[in-house]
């Protein structure tokens, strides 16, 4: 059983986030321990894989790129994010859970 876990209140989701920089191409791929494993194409240069993970959670969310917010981990692997406008039922449907 994962230790990942999605709070929700105020109108917002808040969950961990590994990135993988520089892959092939961009995509989530599941769970790292108890974060979800994002991949991405763009290289962790002048906040380009953190334009590129907005822009992907946004568009898996089906929710606008504003309404994605990077709260910590800006200039490292391991994030949280809060969403506006999404379920925790939404992310946990993105890891397959």
């Amino acid at each position: 059983m994962s230790g990942f876990t999605v709070r929700e209140g105020a109108g917002v989701v808040r969950f961990a986030v590994h990135v993988q920089p520089r892959a092939s191409r961009s995509e989530i791929v599941g769970l790292h321990g108890d974060a979800l494993k994002v991949r991405l194409a763009a290289p962790p240069v002048d906040g380009a894989a953190n334009e590129a993970l907005v822009g992907l959670l946004a568009e898996a969310l089906a929710v606008g790129r504003r309404a994605v917010r990077i709260v910590s981990g800006a200039s490292s692997r391991a994030k949280t994010v809060e969403i506006e406008g999404t379920s925790a039922s939404a992310v946990m449907r993105l890891v397959g859970s």
